[in-house]
């Protein structure tokens, strides 16, 4: 398995900022409730909160998604699956909830957070913050944010990591 390293740490913490500043030019910051999708997209979603309050000196509230109980594809993972309808620690209704994810691909996992989040809230609006954007979209989805547009082939894969859970910080294209 052939690996090349298409960001290092300097790009990353580039990209975080960049998303970060357009957070803030297209939104009242007041209203922001940022939503990480297990599991790197919670400490992205952490990492913009930071970039946030060091810009804007603003506290932005920062909830965790996991969108695994709503996969389309989840009969496949067992016969008789358990849904977990998921727990928010404050109200999303009438808030702009931005759904921050590390890659972009088909859109299944998105359409599973958008599901999971609308069954629980009724937001303002819900936008998109990706890490890196892959293509191949089965989905009418697309990213209001975008660290990186990084053109694949459907036999590449795209593959973030963090510090936070793998004790490197890179992006690599595999």
């Amino acid at each position: 398995m052939k690996k090349r390293v298409l960001f290092d740490e300097t790009m990353i913490a580039r990209m975080i900022t960049r998303i970060a500043n357009e957070i803030l030019e297209r939104n009242d910051i007041n209203d922001v409730v940022l939503v990480g999708i297990k599991t790197r997209g919670v400490y992205l979603a952490k990492r913009l909160k930071e970039k946030i309050k060091i810009i804007e000196n603003f506290n932005v509230p920062v909830e965790v998604l996991d969108i695994k109980f709503y996969r389309d594809d989840l009969e496949k993972q067992s016969q008789d699956p358990e849904i977990k309808t998921p727990k928010f620690k404050m109200n999303l209704n009438k808030k702009t909830v931005i759904i921050v994810d590390d890659v972009l691909y088909t859109g299944r996992t998105v359409r599973a957070a958008i599901d999971a989040i609308m069954d629980v809230s009724r937001p303002q609006a819900i936008r998109l913050a990706i890490l890196v954007d892959r293509g191949h979209r089965e989905l009418p989805i697309r990213a209001d944010y975008i660290g990186k547009n990084i053109p694949t082939s459907k036999k590449e894969n795209v593959k973030v990591l963090l510090n936070e859970v793998d004790n490197s910080e890179e992006i690599l294209l595999i």
